[in-house]
């Protein structure tokens, strides 16, 4: 789904990325980083997003659909639909269809049984359609996912993985954290830190710090928002990077 902007910056995905708002403790997208909990029983989460990273030179990103099902009881199916956009400092902006992604996630540990919920996320990226707009080869993210809730409000969850490309030397690991706070019935607010290695298209090592919203407007909608910066290779991989959405649960 860096954080879902670096990522989304050379795959063009949304964590994911935030990592998906959804019931309960409310947690994934609009962060990089995702969280255990699947989509509720023969419920759906659909986001309609935006994002985007600048770099010194290029300023990148994508718009789509994010759709969530739940199949059965702690597994999630998920498909994102994305449309990117690439507009460096010199030349044309590119736009064209992005890699979209398939994925399932299945919970396999519950909080009020083993006192953390813990899932495994695998996300298939398809080749892009678009020859300037995301990532030519098929890859592959393989992730482990961890969550903690408290009375009062309080979440915490994260995890990390690693991306396995058609190109071994494209191959590059991710992880991350958040802690998010109930300030009032329908606010949240959280806060991330996340961390991607170098990869082999010539991005250093990144990592960067951000913040979220969710606002509840009522059972169905919800309003998603998202800014981050770059606190390690800046000016390469992260100058600022923001996610807005709107998510739909029924």
């Amino acid at each position: 789904m860096r954080g879902r902007f670096s990522i989304l910056r050379r795959w063009n995905i949304i964590v994911v990325t935030m990592l998906a708002l959804t019931h309960s403790a409310f947690a994934g997208p609009p962060y990089v980083s995702d969280d255990p909990e699947p989509t509720d029983y023969k419920h759906f989460e659909i986001y309609t997003f935006s994002n985007g990273t600048a770099t010194r030179g290029d300023i990148g990103g994508a718009a789509g659909v994010d759709f969530n099902y739940g199949a059965a009881p702690d597994l999630q199916l998920t498909a994102t639909l994305p449309a990117g956009f690439d507009r460096p400092g010199l030349g044309r902006t590119s736009f064209g269809l992005s890699n979209i992604e398939l994925a399932a996630k299945y919970r396999f540990l519950r909080q009020d049984s083993f006192g953390l919920d813990v899932s495994i996320f695998p996300r298939v990226f398809l080749p892009s359609g678009s020859a300037n707009i995301g990532n030519n080869t098929a890859s592959l993210l393989l992730p482990v996912w961890v969550q903690k809730d408290w009375s009062g409000g309080w979440s915490a969850f994260g995890g990390g993985g690693c991306v396995i490309s058609g190109h071994a030397s494209q191959n590059f690991c991710l992880t991350g954290g958040v802690v998010t706070y109930q300030l009032l019935p329908k606010l949240q607010l959280g806060a991330e830190l996340f961390h991607q290695t170098a990869d082999g298209n010539g991005t250093p090592a990144s990592t960067s710090v951000g913040f979220g919203a969710r606002y509840d407007l009522n059972e169905t909608y919800h309003l998603l928002g998202y800014i981050r910066q770059g606190i390690e290779n800046t000016n390469e991989t992260d100058q600022f990077s923001w996610y807005a959405s709107i998510l739909f649960t029924f």
